[in-house]
């Protein structure tokens, strides 16, 4: 096997796994771990994947953008540990915006006993408050996106224009000084950016994995949010940085 197929073999294999590693990588192919390892490092500078501790992750861009099982699958543990932390942030927020993708899902799971107005644009959010009853839930109507099953185009934009927010937990594909807020579909990033403009207070979360990627659809700044949520993952003099641009930094 070549090198430019092998390549494409470890790529299909992260993005359909979450994460691959070198061990299991050299097994499958029955190559040396050396040879993986430089294949790695030759995807991740094409800026393919993020190279991990023993292995690989896959990372998002225009052409590729992970779906609900993946996201369910990876980083869960601290995901679990971002929702509580940003949950707690409510302050008496009475209506709240909560984000497509599945840390909000896990934060909606932390609300569904609270007298809140929820307004989303994600059906895998809303389900949770199915059985609620304190909360009321406003779903953004759109084209449904199967990837992720949260709505998008003219329609979200328009229900959001009439609304003004309390609080809005959003995720990102990627986070940098640089270039702010990022992912790969510029119809998310409409209804993201959106999202950002009608909301009072605003709360970045975000697993460590997130910072340092860079998407193709730029829809906020990281001075737009008062907190970011990550994990203890998360190096402090990386949370510093991020903390210097405006927003505290909350590693839970």
């Amino acid at each position: 096997m070549d090198s430019d197929t092998r390549q494409s073999q470890i790529l299909e294999f992260a993005r359909t796994r979450g994460r691959v590693t070198v061990t299991s990588l050299s097994s499958e192919l029955g190559v040396a771990t050396e040879t993986i390892r430089r294949d790695l490092r030759t995807l991740a500078d094409r800026r393919l994947v993020k190279r991990v501790h023993g292995g690989a992750i896959p990372l998002e861009s225009a052409a590729f953008e992970s779906g609900l099982d993946y996201r369910s699958r990876v980083d869960l543990a601290q995901k679990r540990r971002i929702a509580a932390a940003a949950a707690g942030l409510r302050h008496g927020a009475e209506t709240i915006y909560l984000d497509e993708g599945y840390s909000p899902r896990l934060i909606a799971e932390k609300l569904t006993d609270c007298e809140v107005t929820v307004v989303t644009a994600s059906l895998l959010a809303a389900e949770v408050f199915a059985d609620s009853e304190t909360a009321t839930v406003i779903l953004l109507g759109g084209r449904m996106r199967g990837r992720t099953l949260a709505t998008v185009d003219h329609w979200a934009l328009d229900m959001l224009r009439e609304l003004t927010i309390d609080l809005a937990f959003l995720g990102t594909n990627g986070i940098t000084a640089e270039h702010g807020l990022t992912t790969p579909d510029p119809a998310v990033a409409a209804v993201k950016h959106e999202a950002i403009v009608r909301s009072r207070r605003r709360v970045l979360v975000a697993a460590d994995s997130k910072f340092g990627m860079v998407g193709f659809c730029r829809f906020g700044e990281v001075s737009d949010f008062e907190t970011i949520v990550t994990g203890t993952e998360l190096s402090e003099a990386e949370a510093e940085r991020f903390e210097a641009l405006g927003p505290s930094v909350i590693r839970a």
